[in-house]
């Protein structure tokens, strides 16, 4: 029911897997080993981030930009000017990027993948599109246009792309403009129609999107952003885009990078997932934010059960830094959670280095030999149906001090699972007041740790339940059987 998804920087990827082979690799040519890891895995779905035809002017600014130069170089000492590419999310047209094959090729890609039982993701961007995309020269109209003044209080702000016509760039009201992108106007009936044929275009080569920051084009965001620019949006984007692409094809995903408390909104409107950054802010918080955790998953499981979760992706920082030695218990805790997992490329290796995704290469640097393993661990047990389609009861804990300790537990039809988690840096002995868990016989549970083969000689039965000593940073699954 959830799907464990893999994000995968695909510019970067296919670098490294051309120099791995010592020739080039397209997607038509990826050797098998990369697909069997995929299913070793038990990847439901891959996601091809940053697939789409290359902005020239992206490249350009990304290339001559003070401030990400300075990011480019913490990854790399010796950067070549070949090294840095255009945004991924500035999109002259959705066309695949012809350094990475053909577009037989994605095909191709994509039924190796659907051989596997796996299906492919890409990226769709709502918001804005490139400086040079295709569109502008003949339909200026589908962009939001600033005046003259507008211009000269905030030059920085848009695009002349003729002269003394100036467009917006595309923005998140919180943050500066994209200076790469321009803003697209959906104040206009048309642009809806342009947007919904690239969706549809988009459709017909994979089988999920994830829709870039799709909240931005929510009519009530959209009108507080631009509407005294461009005025109000009509009716919303994505009722009418996601009913068109589902009734060609019933059983395409679609998942929202949402943010700001709008993520039931766009599960109303259609979205299947949403972006659950609550729980990667809670998580990341140091100390990690007990309270606000617990409290977030006991929400309503038509809502929770329609998150994504995830420790990172391209756009936070690396797992292995942000958590530290709370890494495993943290994926431990998110993938018992109930929702669609993301896993981002180089997060089992334990990397630490997050990459700009204008960048097409990639430092090497030291791994965990063990963490893929724990992980590969991970995936195989919470694959059972009962964390698929289990429902989620909070536990009340017995512990000294519960600051650094969070408890539930997963059940279906009598089965259940007793996740606990340590975030702690002292060790701690937990009480759970459980009636499954009462008179339990020891050959009636296992026990996965994210440190260790736990001994059933650290928990103790008592009249009312059980309990379990836990290291510095653990997190444990009791797994119950008949």
């Amino acid at each position: 029911m959830f799907p464990l998804v893999y994000e995968i920087n695909t510019r970067v990827w296919l670098h490294r897997l051309s120099i791995i082979h010592e020739k080039p690799v397209t997607l038509g040519t990826v050797p098998d080993k990369e697909f069997d890891f995929f299913k070793t895995c038990g990847f439901d779905i891959i996601w091809l981030m940053g697939v789409w035809k290359e902005s020239l002017y992206s490249q350009a600014i990304a290339r001559s930009h003070d401030g990400l130069r300075t990011a480019f170089l913490e990854q790399l000492e010796h950067l070549e000017p070949q090294d840095v590419a255009g945004s991924p999310y500035s999109i002259p047209e959705y066309s695949l990027n012809p350094v990475l094959g053909e577009e037989e090729e994605l095909e191709e890609f994509r039924k190796r993948l659907r051989d596997c039982g796996i299906r492919l993701m890409l990226d769709f961007v709502p918001n804005h599109l490139a400086l040079d995309n295709k569109w502008l020269p003949r339909y200026p109209e589908y962009f939001v246009t600033l005046s003259d003044e507008e211009h000269y209080l905030d030059p920085g702000s848009c695009f002349e792309y003729k002269r003394d016509h100036f467009l917006a760039h595309g923005k998140d009201p919180y943050f500066p403009a994209w200076t790469d992108t321009l803003q697209l106007n959906y104040a206009n009936p048309a642009t809806h129609d342009l947007m919904t044929e690239n969706l549809l275009s988009i459709s017909r080569k994979c089988d999920a999107v994830r829709c870039d920051v799709a909240m931005l084009i929510l009519k009530s965001v959209f009108d507080t952003t631009w509407s005294p620019l461009s005025g109000p949006m009509p009716y919303e984007f994505w009722p009418n885009a996601i009913k068109t692409v589902k009734s060609e094809y019933p059983g395409f995903l679609f998942l929202a990078e949402s943010y700001w408390n709008k993520e039931w909104e766009l599960q109303q409107q259609g979205f299947d997932y949403t972006y659950d950054k609550q729980f990667y802010d809670y998580l990341t918080e140091h100390p990690v934010n007990i309270t606000r955790l617990r409290e977030h998953l006991k929400a309503d499981w038509d809502y929770q059960s329609r998150l994504c979760l995830f420790l990172e992706n391209h756009d936070e920082p690396r797992a292995a830094k942000t958590l530290g030695p709370n890494h495993l218990a943290g994926a431990l805790l998110m993938l018992t959670s109930p929702g669609m997992h993301l896993i981002h490329q180089g997060q089992l290796e334990g990397f630490k280095r997050q990459l700009p995704v204008q960048l097409l290469r990639q430092a090497s640097e030291p791994f965990s030999s063990e963490l893929p393993e724990r992980y590969r661990q991970l995936f195989k047990l919470t694959g059972e149906e009962l964390y698929t389609k289990g429902k989620i009861e909070i536990l009340p804990l017995n512990v000294h001090d519960t600051s650094g300790c969070i408890g539930y537990r997963r059940h279906l039809n009598g089965e259940s699972a007793f996740i606990l988690a340590n975030f702690s840096s002292i060790g701690v002995e937990i009480k759970i007041d459980h009636q499954q868990l009462v008179h339990l016989d020891r050959k009636q549970f296992t026990i996965f740790s994210t440190h260790q083969n736990k001994k059933h000689s650290e928990t103790c039965q008592h009249e009312k339940g059980t309990s379990i000593r836990l290291s510095p940073h653990e997190a444990v699954i009791i797994r119950c059987h008949d």
